[in-house]
């Protein structure tokens, strides 16, 4: 990984971001951690369906899966030239993707499509756009909209194996981190300090109320952008994050829960320029 930074460069860096504003600490950030990474990519072409992680999870960005760029904030971005125009997100397809997994791009489009104010459509002659490539390079996403082109990564077979992967990406482009990285988290969640791998504790900072915005929805275990309990673990049959709920499920890639789209919704209330959508 010559040239990369290290994996202890990115705990360092990390461990800032639950301290101060992400506006302070931006530009290390965005020279450290926005560089497509061959390692990673190694890992996702290792991943399988039955293993406990999901493949986003493996990567060695910024919480697993995130490239960082200038001007962002945490979980719901509060900077409103971050996010797309009007909840238009135009997006172009260029990797080299079968049927299939353009079948399950398209299907993970919809869900936003049906469930919120987004719209995703074709790109024409727009300036600011999504294009879905496939490097060897893991799964990951910028948070929001940067300006320009801006990519999403799916790895080839391994981040289009689950709609809910595809979901989870787009999700951090239209503007939000994960939900374990929520001020509140401990209320729900215990973080397993003792399994997490060294170079991975920066991955589960908690962010502080004045960056993070979560628009008032309660803390969603069932959520596409939670971690999985087995994420980051030393001992991949030992959780990392334990559910306060004993019966509570965590990691799902399905698709968009409730409180995905509301809070998605409520981020962009652009209902009434787009076509009326489900937005309970």
């Amino acid at each position: 990984m010559s040239g990369l930074p290290s994996a202890w460069t990115l705990v360092v860096l990390t461990t800032f971001v639950s301290a101060v504003p992400i506006s302070d600490v931006k530009d290390t950030l965005q020279v450290a951690l926005t560089i497509p990474d061959n390692e990673t990519g190694v890992k996702v072409s290792q991943w399988t369906v039955n293993m406990n992680v999901n493949p986003e999870e493996l990567g060695n960005y910024l919480e697993g899966d995130i490239m960082i760029a200038k001007g962002l904030t945490r979980n719901g971005m509060k900077d409103e030239s971050l996010r797309w125009s009007n909840g238009i997100i135009p997006y172009v397809i260029m990797g080299n993707f079968d049927d299939d997994q353009l079948n399950l791009i398209h299907e993970a489009i919809k869900e936003y499509e049906k469930y919120t104010c987004i719209q995703l459509k074709p790109r024409t002659d727009e300036e600011d756009y999504v294009k879905f490539v496939s490097y060897n390079t893991g799964c990951w996403s910028y948070v929001g909209k940067i300006g320009g082109e801006q990519s999403i990564n799916l790895q080839i077979p391994g981040c289009v194996t689950k709609k809910g992967t595809v979901i989870h990406e787009i999700m951090h482009a239209t503007g939000f981190w994960h939900e374990h990285t929520r001020d509140d988290r401990d209320n729900y969640v215990t973080i397993n300090w003792d399994n997490i791998e060294e170079s991975s504790t920066g991955n589960f900072a908690k962010l502080s109320p004045n960056i993070a915005q979560d628009y008032d929805i309660p803390y969603d275990y069932s959520s596409v952008m939670h971690y999985s309990a087995y994420a980051f673990a030393k001992n991949p049959i030992i959780r990392t994050i334990i559910p306060k709920n004993p019966s509570a499920k965590i990691g799902q890639r399905d698709g968009l829960s409730k409180s995905d789209y509301q809070k998605i919704n409520k981020m962009y209330n652009v209902c009434s320029i787009t076509a009326s959508k489900i937005k309970t």
